[in-house]
């Protein structure tokens, strides 16, 4: 049964654009704040969100999301708290994809069955937990599928022709594809080389191909979007949020409109990619 994820991508497709999909920290920098942040979103032109789980060790981001998870630790967010945000905007839009991201660890604390059921009642459509490889997919990742969500794999520069049918065996949704090797927020991709590692990993799977890791700018969002078919911005968005906040680390009256204000010139800049390439 195809998933919000899937009836996503495949509107855009009928649109000839790319997804734009917007990253950030659950609770980050306190719960209410990242509510309201959350329900701009898709009114500010994200097409599918990913909300990070927080953890106390985010080995594989940089030190803008790093921050960003501490933040809603220190505010008090939980696993529970996180799918309860997630239950509040589903009151509103049934529509926008939400995808789960994080690392498994608190999945495992909070238990894996309880997670799914809670996940699935809450209104979450997938999940990328970016420390269990596929030989680990019996401990979540196969539950998961059973339970309807779509389990979205991240492929690197480094993943090769050998090792890309074992990343792809359980994937759904889409493919995340690392654009640089290294932790998030780090660096600009290089478009030629992005466009090579897409085709080449459309040779392996029909998914959608959707491109992350230092893409901070409308300019950078409407190359990618030319060469893929969505992009994926996190790091930019979390300090986004970190400039609008006061001294203390706390929200401002402006914290929410310095996101929505982002997005939506990301927004303009993957649209406008859709226009270059009809052309």
């Amino acid at each position: 049964m195809p998933t919000r994820i899937d009836a996503r991508f495949a509107a855009l497709k009928r649109e000839g654009r790319a997804a734009l999909v917007t990253f950030l920290t659950a609770g980050d920098p306190d719960a209410a704040t990242s509510r309201a942040i959350l329900e701009a979103l898709p009114k500010a032109g994200a097409d599918i969100v990913e909300l990070g789980m927080p953890f106390t060790d985010p080995m594989a981001d940089g030190p803008a999301i790093q921050a960003s998870s501490q933040r809603a630790l220190t505010a008090g967010q939980t696993l529970a708290g996180t799918l309860a945000i997630v239950r509040d905007f589903r009151r509103a839009d049934a529509a926008t994809p939400i995808v789960l991201m994080g690392y498994y660890n608190p999945i495992y604390i909070y238990g894996v069955g309880r997670f799914l059921a809670d996940a699935r009642s809450a209104g979450v459509d997938g999940l990328i937990v970016v420390d269990l490889p596929p030989e680990e997919d019996d401990e979540l990742c196969a539950p998961a599928l059973k339970a309807g969500f779509n389990f979205i794999r991240l492929a690197t520069p480094t993943t090769d022709d050998k090792r890309l049918p074992a990343v792809l065996a359980n994937t759904s949704g889409f493919v995340y594809y690392v654009s640089i090797t290294g932790i998030t927020g780090m660096a600009a991709p290089d478009t030629g080389a992005v466009a090579a590692a897409v085709a080449r990993i459309k040779r392996h799977t029909a998914l959608p191909i959707a491109v992350g890791f230092g893409v901070k700018t409308a300019k950078h969002a409407g190359a990618i979007a030319a060469v893929a078919d969505g992009v994926v911005i996190g790091s930019a968005l979390v300090e986004a949020v970190r400039q609008s906040l006061d001294k203390d680390m706390k929200a401002t009256d402006a914290t929410v409109a310095a996101v929505s204000e982002l997005v939506s010139r990301l927004a303009a800049g993957v649209r406008a990619a859709r226009r270059v390439a009809a052309e």
